[in-house]
């Protein structure tokens, strides 16, 4: 990508290498095709494009990997593995009928930009506070964890925060260091599922908030639920691409209901990646 101009490459939210198609880069008005002279086409037919061979996905898995495969089989099993810096790897593949189910023949990976931009959280900062339960509802590609990153960082410099961080992409931790500035009074717990990270940070680190990313299942939903009864406040996100979607969603509709997040902040898409487009109360609507 030597020739992509710099200010071209800071938009850039994901790279796919899918198995004997163009190498695709993903912006927020589409997708492009890297070519052999290293400029990106919107055309995937151009002829320059650079096609992706099985024996290149095998060598960049090994790579990621430090050369060994086996060292991230755990994360490789549940098709995803994280890189320093919070680059999320994707992989998809053949499973193999072991039971650890490891995938082999790779067939596509998909790189996940992470990137901090300070600041965007700074208006549901000023309105929310530190004393309010905040939902991050966005589709995909719209910034979810980017907000809740920056937002994680300016609560996290006022009171006892913990986060969460079950795939290592929020504070990018290397050797128990974040790498990006989730705040000085902020605690992490990666590398576990998040039910059970929220209810051990609240036996053991006594947060007045917590962090966490994609609360999706009814484990994390109990588990936000016991911390909430001790008088922990909860900060998350969720994929709801509207308000109206958002209140479909049964966890979201139980959690708001309980009183956990008083309010929801809708991000206007992947087209505007970490923009907010508003922020509601909750309470006129549980």
């Amino acid at each position: 990508m030597g020739a992509v101009p710099l200010s071209e490459r800071a938009m850039l939210s994901e790279v796919r290498l899918r198995c004997g198609r163009p190498a695709a880069f993903t912006y927020p008005d589409g997708n492009r095709y890297l070519t052999h002279s290293g400029h990106l086409t919107m055309c995937a037919g151009n002829t320059e494009c650079i096609t992706v061979k099985p024996e290149t996905l095998t060598a960049a898995v090994d790579a990621l990997c430090n050369y060994s495969v086996h060292s991230r089989s755990r994360e490789l099993r549940e098709g995803w593995f994280v890189l320093p810096g919070g680059v999320r790897v994707g992989v998809t593949g053949t499973s193999s009928e072991t039971a650890e189910g490891t995938l082999r023949d790779y067939s596509s990976l998909n790189f996940r930009i992470a990137r901090e931009v300070r600041g965007c959280a700074e208006e549901i900062f000023r309105r929310c506070g530190y004393r309010a339960g905040i939902l991050v509802c966005g589709g995909v590609n719209s910034g979810k964890t980017t907000v809740l990153r920056d937002l994680c960082r300016l609560c996290g410099s006022v009171c006892k925060t913990a986060l969460i961080d079950e795939r290592n992409e929020i504070a990018a931790c290397s050797g128990g260091l974040p790498t990006s500035d989730v705040g000085i009074m902020t605690d992490v717990l990666t590398g576990c599922k998040r039910s059970k990270g929220i209810l051990s940070a609240v036996r053991t680190m006594s947060p007045e908030m917590i962090f966490c990313d994609e609360i999706a299942t009814p484990k994390d939903a109990e588990a936000i639920l016991s911390a909430h009864g001790s008088g922990v406040r909860f900060a998350a996100t969720i994929h709801a691409g509207s308000f109206e979607e958002l209140m479909t969603r049964d966890i979201a509709r139980r959690l708001i209901d309980a009183g956990v997040f008083t309010h929801a902040v809708i991000l206007r898409g992947s087209g505007e990646p970490s923009a907010v487009s508003e922020i509601r109360r909750l309470g006129d609507y549980a």
